[in-house]
């Protein structure tokens, strides 16, 4: 992996609950809140200053300028919920360019993993513990905080564990 286990170790448990919370918030009800997007960014913008060297800190604005921009376009064209494009612009501060590659086959893997279970948890009696999620009724619509929020969360926990040593 190409981020540093020391910017994962700071990131990681700072950004946990909060993609804990969105998973939730989009399986009950079917949005990730604006102040939970907000929370991500500030985050990084916060305990970027310190786990980051300060030029990469700065560019990795430019990461979440295109990923918004990316999404916004993909809400336009109906292909993503506006809640989803604004999470992945948040969260792309957070990922090394150099782990791009890496972290497209976790958010398969994730949104695979969560798919199947939620599909699964749906059509089972599993689902009578939160009868009035939106979720549930919500079609051929699926939470997509569900994979996105466990994708950033497993590849901190994964570059503590295996990133680059600091510099």
């Amino acid at each position: 992996m190409s981020i540093t286990a020391a910017s994962a170790t700071w990131f990681l448990p700072f950004t946990l609950p909060i993609c804990l919370y969105i998973m939730f918030t989009d399986m009950k009800q079917m949005r990730i809140p604006n102040h939970a997007v907000g929370t991500l960014f500030v985050v990084f913008v916060v305990i970027g200053l310190i786990a980051l060297p300060f030029s990469e800190y700065l560019w990795r604005y430019v990461y979440f300028l295109v990923a918004l921009v990316a999404g916004m376009a993909l809400t336009a064209a109906r292909a993503m919920g506006a809640g989803d494009a604004k999470w992945i612009a948040a969260m792309a501060p957070f990922i090394h360019l150099g782990d791009l590659s890496f972290l497209m086959i976790l958010f398969g893997v994730t949104l695979l993993a969560a798919f199947i279970g939620h599909r699964f948890a749906k059509l089972t009696p599993i689902h009578n513990l939160a009868p009035a999620w939106v979720s549930w009724q919500a079609g051929k619509k699926f939470p997509m905080g569900l994979a996105l929020g466990p994708t950033l969360a497993i590849y901190l926990a994964l570059g503590v564990f295996y990133g680059q040593p600091a510099p």
